[in-house]
């Protein structure tokens, strides 16, 4: 991949990476901070995630600068130039987490406003399942490891369904209870953030898929087993 004389390409090519995984890594702390917000009906650490988005977006302008930069001054080849394209593509789905979770945070605050809705639905297991699911794929980005990133691609299902559930237990605590409306708005909200945010790391895994192996699984659906 890269000549052993050429150890300012190497730095460069290895920033990239480090950057793209604590960018990654904070996006994640964003979606947990953003539920833990939501749970304990802390307008504090709302505001804590809302502003922190901010630093997310600094982020993805540094790695495309790097990454613009790499490509103009070093013309990078194979998997090298796998590797930088996919960094461009890999900021935006970072960048939209963290956007997403900023958008929960939000919900919190006019959750918060409100009186607590008497509601069994696990938005809860639904954050957890997408966190679960970035971790695996930033750990297949930094391990270049083929068999997590399609373990994320295959996950991406579940997260699908389970708010598909959840949506249709809040719906019906409307259709029971007309008043409850403005109580499960913001929630539905919450649950369509959560499944966007599965999506966005359905597409890192699939930037990963690309990087390691040159194969595009971008538009393939998974095989079924029925």
């Amino acid at each position: 991949m890269i000549e052993p004389t050429d150890k300012e390409f190497a730095y460069e090519l290895r920033t990239l990476k480090e950057r793209l995984s604590t960018m990654a890594a904070r996006a994640s702390e964003q979606i947990a901070l953003a539920m833990e917000a939501l749970t304990s009906q802390d307008d504090a650490l709302a505001h804590q995630v809302i502003d922190g988005d901010r630093l997310i977006d600094v982020d993805e302008n540094d790695i495309d600068k790097l990454a613009m930069h790499i490509l103009m001054s070093r013309h990078p080849v194979a998997s090298d130039l796998r590797f930088v394209t996919m960094a461009l593509k890999f900021v935006v789905d970072v960048e939209r987490i963290g956007d997403l979770a900023a958008g929960i945070a939000k919900r919190a605050l006019e959750l918060n406003r409100l009186s607590i809705l008497d509601w069994r639905g696990d938005l809860t297991r639904l954050a957890t399942l997408v966190q679960k699911n970035l971790h695996l794929a930033i750990e297949s980005f930094v391990g270049g490891n083929l068999d997590e990133a399609r373990a994320v691609i295959a996950a991406d299902a579940e997260i699908d369904r389970l708010n598909a559930s959840l949506f249709a237990q809040l719906i019906a605590n409307v259709a029971a209870d007309p008043a409850t409306v403005t109580r499960v708005l913001p929630l539905t909200s919450v649950s369509r953030y959560l499944e966007r945010i599965g999506d966005h790391v359905q597409n890192l895994a699939e930037e990963v898929v690309f990087m390691v192996s040159a194969a595009d699984v971008r538009h393939l659906k998974p095989t079924s087993n029925n």
